[in-house]
């Protein structure tokens, strides 16, 4: 089933009305501690099974995400032209689960804004098993039960001084053939620019490392680093931006120390970036600063097709929704042959630091 909305979140009444569509005929029974209301449309997850789960880690994923997803599309629709709103666009997966994705196109502000939801569970295929051992996963068996929650987030402003913004949360969890279970969380938040402004990279980086700090003194400069060479174009030799924070594998204490980092990290996003957008969406800019921007939207698109480890997991699993995953990529990019910016100028000083990368505070 998928389900479109326009506009602003639903409200209680809205999603009672949509569970009932569903067959889920229970929503509106919810406890306070699952209030739904304020979402962009009805968890994936029947409420029956939200109510008697509440307390897995599976379930306050999901709310946890689906909350973050609401909170930022509505701080970006108050960037907006006031028209123009996210469309919602729920789905499901015949293999088990779905998401909700959300999306504004061709608004003034935003080119192309997605914040997309999944919540995803069935049998790994092998070839994402491999993707996984690859990495240091060692898991028993040739088909895994797993369970996948999180919430991803590309944003192509329509103004080249505004910069790009992407972030990804995940919670994984498989069951090994002899019952074991194995979970972790992955994510990050990062910031490509097209023009290098350093006071806002450097409030940027400041916001993120105060929510690392919350948790562990070490976080910022280890994730900070693992941003720096995961967002690597290596073909071009020159980072994707200018970084942020990245991990991945992340089990290092119990369970909910390790969800109530991600929770810091993922409720950054918005004074991390919100405040840049709101500082340059009405700066002038010329056409050969827009040829600039879509040139490195380009840059952008090699590394989310190439590298990236989130598309690579979607494409690989059974009953991928194409138009989730390739989400993050922008309306317009452009490729020119042998393209380099001119010495001296704004260009070659971001090219100059994305070869380089830098800290920041």
């Amino acid at each position: 089933m998928i389900v479109r909305f326009a506009g602003l979140g639903l409200g209680a009444a809205t999603l009672t009305t949509v569970a009932a569509a569903s067959g889920n005929t229970n929503a509106d029974v919810l406890p306070p501690s699952l209030d739904v209301s304020s979402f962009m449309a009805e968890p994936v997850t029947p409420p029956s099974t939200l109510i008697k789960d509440k307390d897995d880690m599976k379930v306050k994923m999901e709310m946890l995400i689906m909350k973050i997803q609401a909170d930022f599309c509505r701080a970006l629709e108050n960037e907006e032209d006031p028209s123009k709103k996210f469309i919602v666009d729920r789905w499901t997966r015949a293999e088990g689960g779905g998401g909700v994705t959300c999306v504004i196109q061709n608004g003034k502000t935003f080119e192309k804004a997605g914040v997309n939801v999944s919540v995803v569970h069935g049998i790994l295929p092998v070839d994402a098993v491999r993707q996984m051992k690859a990495r240091g996963k060692e898991l028993i068996g040739k088909e895994l039960p797993f369970f996948a929650a999180g919430i991803s987030s590309v944003i192509h402003p329509s103004n080249p001084h505004v910069p790009t913004v992407h972030f990804n949360y995940r919670y994984f969890e498989v069951t090994q053939e002899n019952g074991e279970k194995m979970w972790w969380f992955g994510g990050g938040t990062d910031l490509t620019p097209y023009y290098l402004v350093e006071e806002d990279v450097r409030h940027f980086h400041s916001t993120l490392k105060k929510a690392c700090d919350l948790h562990d003194a070490g976080y910022y400069p280890k994730f900070k680093k693992w941003c720096d060479e995961y967002f690597l174009v290596s073909h071009r030799n020159e980072s994707r931006g200018v970084g942020g924070i990245f991990f991945d594998d992340f089990e290092m204490h119990s369970q909910e120390d390790s969800f109530k980092f991600v929770k810091s990290c993922a409720e950054s996003v918005i004074p991390s970036y919100v405040p840049l957008v709101k500082q340059h969406r009405n700066d002038p800019f010329t056409s050969a600063e827009r040829d600039w921007q879509l040139l490195r939207r380009g840059r952008y698109v090699e590394f989310n097709l190439v590298y990236d480890r989130g598309t690579k997991f979607g494409l690989y699993t059974p009953g991928a929704r194409i138009e989730s995953i390739l989400m993050s990529l922008p309306v317009y990019a452009k490729w020119e042959y042998m393209h380099s910016p001119s010495d001296g100028t704004p260009e070659a000083k971001l090219t100059e630091i994305l070869r380089n990368p830098k800290e920041w505070i």
